[in-house]
């Protein structure tokens, strides 16, 4: 069934149906934009969210950030930025596969139903046209022949008229003939005209509009199945990203099951553990038998019980290097407490009389004059911090002993890895400064010399460093886990040093005369000729390899990359043979191992 042979007398309700059709695939475009929208707006509130919640750099947040509980929120809201980021690319894979193809191709059924509309009013039109010939050529057929019937019948008449002459008998006749033979003359052309719109007409309804109705049924039918299409889309277009959106939900699920409140802990003992050992007990001091000075000066450099360490806010908790418990400057001193009611008869007792250690003061300012002031310098660094700011010092003095000794290690690890950069950079600018002794045609060894000078100062300073990290440490009782660090450099001769904390420094700290203990770049190779190659390089040039510790080689020979490029211009490479040496680095093209 088809609509050429069932429909061929309905083409104004084929051409509305077409139009309908055509305005759906407009509808559901408009409908898919709108939805676009909707996610895109979606995932911008998303990403708004969570940079609100976000900490920012240096925000008092971000140390935190180190526990479990905080990192895993912090992974939460990098998952939901990622499912934001698959909300927006379903709203570009609608836009690009359904908005923008399913517009491009209803410009084309539009074009093509436009083209197949014309060619049916053509044909509709040529129909009329020949209609109109026949009818014409049939309405003169009709008006010849009543001509030609009156013309013959006033030849009748007038030959049967007595009085009518010969002459107007015989030409009453000739016209009479002329009316009849164009009378046939219009009667074959009206059977002409005929023949011809029927043939017309059948090759109009029976072949031109069946094969343009059917082409318009194909057209539907193919806006039909592609808006289908468009429809499947509409869902496989979340469906692609759905496993990576369940990635992020199982993210988020993750992000729960890594907190470890356990960890937490221990981190948060990790980051402020201070070291110090608890207070011990009180000695008792019986004041009824008189002072005992020694006891009294030695208690004044090491104060014991909680009183020391608290203050005057014996009520609130301590907060030993921290601004929490801030003296009023109206309260009265950290070592005065009211007196206790004392018995009705008989001397005060040490317990309930007044405060032992207010009366020591005062027993002690009457004796020990010199020693007050350097006790009130030990009672405000210690019991007031926010009086006096501790000093930040190089060795990290001011901080904790446990502190300390994280961030003493912490900078003697920063100052090897700087050292053993300054090493590297020595190194190859000793190769480079060899390489041009020998062969003056690549550069002047004289212009390497301020570079060498700089870095070798660079060199002894960051040694001075360590060495005095190191003892640092060893004062705050670390271990001096530092960075090991070993280099092959080169003297001014192109000797091979070879420089590590176990033999450049003594254990008095003080640096020894690197040992040289590399004299040949041969030697150099020997020793690390099973060095597994990181790579392959082709020579894009010939290298004729003159100059000691360089090898030569012929344009478009592989050979095994050994040692990378350290900034100097050279790499070294080997032979399959076994031969080894440095060539330029911008004459070969070097692929290396991932």
């Amino acid at each position: 069934m088809d609509w050429g042979t069932d429909l061929w007398d309905q083409f104004d309700i084929i051409e509305k149906h077409t139009q309908s059709g055509l305005e759906l695939v407009e509808k559901y475009v408009k409908f898919v934009k709108e939805r676009t929208e909707i996610e895109q707006s979606y995932a911008k509130q998303l990403r708004n969210l969570t940079k609100k919640y976000n900490p920012k750099r240096g925000s008092k947040e971000e140390p935190e950030c180190r526990f479990s509980n905080h990192q895993s929120f912090l992974d939460i809201l990098n998952e939901m930025n990622d499912y934001a980021g698959q909300r927006e690319l379903i709203a570009e894979n609608m836009m690009m596969n359904i908005c923008i193809e399913l517009t491009k191709y209803l410009q084309e059924l539009k074009q093509e139903r436009k083209m197949h509309l014309v060619e049916a009013k053509k044909s509709q039109q040529s129909l009329e046209i020949t209609y109109k010939q026949l009818d014409s050529s049939k309405k003169r057929f009709e008006r010849e022949w009543r001509e030609a019937e009156r013309a013959a019948q006033c030849a009748e008449k007038t030959d049967q008229d007595i009085n009518a002459t010969k002459a107007d008998v015989e030409k009453a006749k000739q016209q009479a003939h002329m009316r009849t033979h164009v009378a046939e003359e219009c009667k074959n052309d009206y059977a002409a005209q005929l023949q011809k719109y029927n043939k017309e007409q059948s090759q109009f309804y029976f072949g031109d509009m069946p094969l343009i109705f059917n082409k318009l049924q194909d057209m539907d039918e193919r806006r039909v199945k592609k808006l289908a299409q468009g429809y499947i889309l509409f869902s496989d277009t979340e469906k692609h990203v759905t496993p990576i959106i369940g990635k992020c939900l199982e993210g988020i699920t993750k992000a729960g099951t890594n907190i470890n409140e356990r960890s937490d802990s221990m981190a948060l003992i990790e980051q402020h553990k201070s070291g110090f050992e608890r207070p011990g007990d009180l000695e008792f001091e019986d004041y009824s038998q008189g002072i005992n000075r020694a006891s009294s000066d030695s208690s004044l450099g090491t104060p014991k019980g909680p009183l020391d360490l608290l203050g005057k806010n014996k009520s609130k908790p301590f907060w030993l290097f921290s601004k929490k418990s801030k003296l009023s400057p109206s309260s009265p001193a950290p070592f005065s407490t009211p007196p206790a009611p004392s018995p009705a008869n008989g001397p005060p007792s040490p317990k309930f009389g007044r405060d032992p250690l207010s009366y020591c003061l005062k027993e002690i300012n009457k004796t020990v004059k010199p020693r007050i002031s350097s006790f009130r310098t030990l009672r405000r660094s210690r019991f007031t911090p926010e009086r006096t700011t501790p000093t930040v010092t190089e060795d990290f003095a001011h901080l904790p002993p446990e502190q300390r000794r994280k961030r003493l290690q912490q900078k003697l690890d920063d100052i090897s890895k700087e050292l053993q950069k300054e090493v590297d950079q020595s190194e190859a600018l000793g190769k480079m400064k060899d390489v041009y002794e020998k062969n003056p045609q690549m550069g002047d060894p004289a212009s390497l010399t301020p570079q060498i000078t700089q870095t070798a100062q660079n060199m002894e300073r960051l040694r001075g460093e360590v060495n005095k990290y190191e003892s640092w440490l060893a004062e705050a009782g670390g271990r001096g886990d530092t960075l090991r660090y070993t280099s092959h450099s080169f003297n001014n001769n192109g000797a091979h040093d070879v420089y590590s904390p176990d033999i450049a420094h003594s254990d008095e700290g003080t640096p020894d005369r690197p040992q040289a203990i590399y004299a040949e770049f041969d030697d150099d190779f020997e020793d690390e000729e099973l060095a597994a190659p990181i790579g392959q390089c082709t020579a894009m040039y010939s290298f004729p390899g003159a100059s000691e510790g360089t090898i030569s080689m012929q344009e478009g020979e592989v050979l095994s990359v050994v040692e990378e490029d350290k900034g100097d211009g050279w790499t070294r490479v080997r032979r399959t043979n076994g031969d080894e040496g440095y060539i330029p680095t911008s004459y070969v093209s070097i692929a290396l191992n991932k």
